[in-house]
């Protein structure tokens, strides 16, 4: 089945960049790439304001993006601190444009800017990571209560999901055993318990790369809200603790801390306390076999 992982990212040039944000947006300045995985994105320099210009995969459904947008507006009503993206309204009064290149379809959409630093291009330990932990516990707690059709998709980034993993390790010999071991215990130790476990709307996506730090080395916002899914609340956090703990020689105080953090704003039970580590080393493996997958079919994306 064609989706968003095995359909090419968009590939507009600058100039149609800058145009698109001209033309439909009313807003002049010059464009420059931002990496992607499997949308385009760009940063839109103008005299008084910055913008990203998202151009989502052609596959992308336009549900998915409404779910994104309705989401941003809900967490800044209930928690107006945390430092997120939203939509511009174009010029006629849309948050997401339909704009076609060679006969093909795309979602367009512009993004107010985030300023900061990406918390992957600081020195971090424990104490900021505590605090991402918090940060994580606060944007779920302004989530409570939002849901959307979309949120309930099968995704492959939701660890709930997990027969497209099946479907992948069977086509990929060399991570087969390791992915095969974390899936039965997957099975034994978190599936048995999942009517204990919390479900909720999460972020899904809260690695190094998406959180943002101000200069004071607070952790203000959050962007990248495309894997936004309903699933366990406890893999929030545990999310974050795969990308710390795969970067790191001795990963479990960090990722201790992160746990920490997210537990003093939103407390979790005794089996999501159980099921953090298993799930953290489920959504490793479902990178690993992700981009195992994506390389094969796109060697020349940088993100992968």
């Amino acid at each position: 089945m064609t989706s968003v992982f095995d359909t090419p990212a968009p590939n507009f040039s600058i100039k149609d960049a800058e145009r698109i944000a001209s033309d439909h947006f009313g807003v002049n300045g010059s464009a420059d790439s931002l990496v992607s995985d499997r949308d385009q994105n760009f940063w839109i320099k103008s005299p008084n304001r910055n913008f990203v210009l998202k151009i989502s995969n052609s596959m992308e459904d336009i549900n998915v993006l409404d779910m994104q947008n309705e989401a941003m507006q809900y967490i800044y009503q209930k928690n107006p601190h945390i430092d997120l993206t939203h939509p511009i309204e174009s010029n006629s009064g849309q948050k997401i444009l339909q704009i076609e290149k060679n006969k093909i379809c795309y979602s367009v959409r512009l993004l107010k800017y985030v300023d900061g630093e990406f918390l992957k291009d600081i020195e971090y330990g424990s104490d900021l990571l505590f605090d991402l932990g918090n940060f994580l516990g606060c944007l779920d707690l302004a989530l409570e209560g939002y849901d959307h059709p979309a949120a309930h998709r099968t995704f492959v980034w939701n660890t709930r999901c997990t027969n497209e993993l099946y479907s992948q390790i069977a086509q990929n010999k060399t991570d087969q055993k390791m992915i095969s071991h974390y899936l039965d215990l997957y099975n034994k130790q978190v599936l048995v318990n999942d009517e204990h476990l919390k479900k909720m709307i999460i972020h899904n996506d809260g690695n190094d790369q998406n959180i943002i730090i101000n200069s004071s080395r607070k952790i203000t916002g959050i962007i990248d809200f495309g894997d936004m899914i309903y699933s366990y609340r406890v893999l929030e956090p545990a999310v974050s603790m795969a990308y710390v703990a795969i970067e790191k020689d001795n990963p479990l105080p960090l990722i201790a801390s992160i746990l920490k953090g997210y537990n003093e704003i939103m407390p979790l039970n005794i089996y999501e306390l159980k099921s953090v580590v298993y799930l953290m080393c489920l959504r490793l493996c479902i990178s690993i076999s992700m981009a195992t997958y994506r390389k094969k079919m796109f060697p020349k994306n940088k993100y992968l």
